[in-house]
């Protein structure tokens, strides 16, 4: 295993509290965008994966990046759907089954087309078209089918049995409160993901490893910066300039993993609101 991965699991195995707490920071520390008049013709709005896919599902046939962006944001937030699967009572192997199954029927049919331009969030449309393909496959008495390679060849083990471990500390929540809290956990572990790589590349995973604490919890509950100094021959000061630049970078990534969520640009404050009390509630 990488050391950047190792960052990412060490942190990802932290309370949800955490989790709100980035959350949080990132909607405190960001202000809110203007809107514009033509936002649906520009740029920002037509590059980002969600708009790729919705604008494929007004078009008679799809587009390669379309297809290749809701790949991307499948493989990404099944986590959010297997846990919600867990919690309506299916069977580990059930739940895989549905959630591959579920992936390749999305393209087969073309069930994003369906999805609302004014409720255009990724994370509502994909669960409202799961509950559909429950219902449908029920109904109808079809045979559960996996995805075939068509989206995720196999579901990580080791997300599995991460993904079991929370539902295990989450035995009262409700389904969708399962589903919004793993959502919530997605967009932060993707972040942070792309965080990793990002100094693994620059040759700084060690410095990240020391520091992500200070990303995801109170600066109390981290290693203090003499000690930190001391074992990277660093100095205090500049580790403190270290967690800023972390900070702002991570919580720019943060925000940009969101706004490929969601349609405007003006939803990514409102979205990232949602999901703090989501987890706050729960």
């Amino acid at each position: 295993m990488s050391s950047s991965s190792s960052v990412v699991i060490s942190l990802m195995s932290c309370q949800e509290g955490a989790v709100c707490l980035i959350l949080v920071n990132c909607v405190k520390t960001a202000p809110v965008p203007p809107r514009r008049e033509a936002e649906g013709h520009d740029e920002s709005f037509a590059s980002t994966r969600w708009t790729m896919v919705i604008e494929a599902g007004d078009s008679a046939t799809a587009s390669a990046h379309a297809l290749s962006a809701l790949s991307e944001l499948c493989q990404i937030y099944w986590r959010p759907l297997y846990a919600f699967l867990r919690k309506r009572g299916y069977g580990p192997e059930d739940a895989q089954d549905l959630t591959q199954g579920f992936f390749a029927d999305l393209i087969e049919t073309r069930a994003y087309a369906r999805a609302d331009r004014e409720k255009g969030r990724f994370r509502s449309f994909l669960l409202g078209a799961l509950k559909h393909f429950i219902a449908d496959t029920r109904d109808r008495g079809r045979a559960l089918k996996r995805g075939g390679g068509m989206i995720l060849e196999k579901l990580d083990d080791n997300a599995i049995a991460e993904a079991e471990a929370q539902l295990a500390r989450a035995a009262k929540w409700q389904s969708d409160q399962v589903y919004d809290c793993e959502w919530a956990a997605s967009l932060v572990r993707q972040a942070l993901n792309r965080l990793a790589q990002e100094c693994a590349l620059a040759g700084k995973a060690e410095l990240l490893g020391y520091m992500m604490p200070y990303l995801a919890a109170p600066e109390g509950a981290a290693i203090p910066y003499d000690e930190i100094a001391k074992r990277l021959h660093r100095p205090v000061t500049t580790l403190r300039s270290d967690v800023a630049r972390l900070r702002v970078r991570y919580r720019t990534i943060l925000r940009e993993e969101v706004r490929g969520t969601v349609v405007e640009a003006a939803e990514v404050n409102e979205e990232l609101r949602y999901l703090c009390r989501a987890l706050a509630a729960a």
